[in-house]
């Protein structure tokens, strides 16, 4: 609400992305790169939907990336998946076009969440890790600081979210969706397109493909498939509303 108040002043590009989706991430550096370089003509609101899932439904956005442009309270999408830099920058152009018929010059200020704290040593081992692309250093260094602390739960999302991408790092999804219509209880297909729509954002995708396969498998594989719809909700988050109302559909089909 702050951010969009603030649109009343210049353009407010709002990114929305989630942790467990690298194209998303990727976005979110772009736009921040260049809302940077438009020297206080715009400000960049970063959006983690697996947080604030609101957002996301408040501007009618099912997957991550996206991008909305928000104009004196008025939003308009500017993106919607990956795009390329070349791109973002022309739309990015057309934006400050259209704030600057609004009359809205911008002159913001670099602005610095107040509760963002300093990373804990192995928590930015593993970050840093993560951007170079090293998916071992990064389960290496959550895994050492589970082992110190085995209450910390941000080192054990981590680690899930580790776990995760190293699933899709080498699927396709053509491939897999192929695999997964050709037989809707081949279990190892339908785990590996709900992996790669929740890396793509389409998080109630995920779910209801793990809950149809739950109800439809026999009883000797209830088991595992419950475990990977567990393990899928700790990387969502346990408080976001769409692994809330997946939960409870889990509970009732457990009985």
């Amino acid at each position: 609400q702050k951010f969009v108040q603030l649109s009343s002043q210049g353009a407010v590009i709002f990114a929305l992305y989630a942790p467990h989706s690298p194209s998303s991430l990727q976005m979110l550096e772009g736009v921040q790169k260049l809302v940077d370089s438009a020297a206080g003509s715009m400000i960049c609101a970063a959006v983690d939907v697996t947080k604030l899932p609101e957002a996301a439904q408040a501007f009618g956005v099912s997957g991550v990336p996206a991008g909305v442009a928000v104009l004196a309270g008025r939003p308009a999408p500017i993106y919607t998946g990956p795009v390329s830099a070349e791109d973002l920058g022309d739309v990015l152009s057309q934006v400050l076009q259209l704030a600057a018929q609004y009359q809205l010059p911008g002159g913001f200020d670099p602005v610095v969440p107040e509760d963002e704290k300093p990373l804990p040593p192995l928590h930015a081992e593993a970050v840093a890790a993560l951007d170079r692309g090293d998916l071992e250093g990064a389960r290496a260094a959550y895994r050492k600081a589970i082992a110190e602390n085995p209450g910390d739960k941000e080192a054990k999302l981590g680690l899930e979210q580790v776990e995760l991408l190293a699933r899709v790092k080498d699927l396709d999804m053509a491939t897999e969706r192929a695999a997964a219509a050709a037989d809707p209880m081949n279990i190892d297909a339908a785990f590996n397109v709900a992996d790669l729509d929740l890396v793509g954002g389409h998080v109630e995708d995920a779910y209801n493909r793990l809950l149809r396969l739950f109800s439809a498998v026999g009883p000797d594989d209830k088991a595992c498939v419950r475990e990977r719809l567990v393990q899928l909700f700790d990387v969502v988050g346990a408080s976001d509303p769409r692994t809330v109302k997946a939960r409870a559909a889990l509970t009732m089909a457990l009985f």
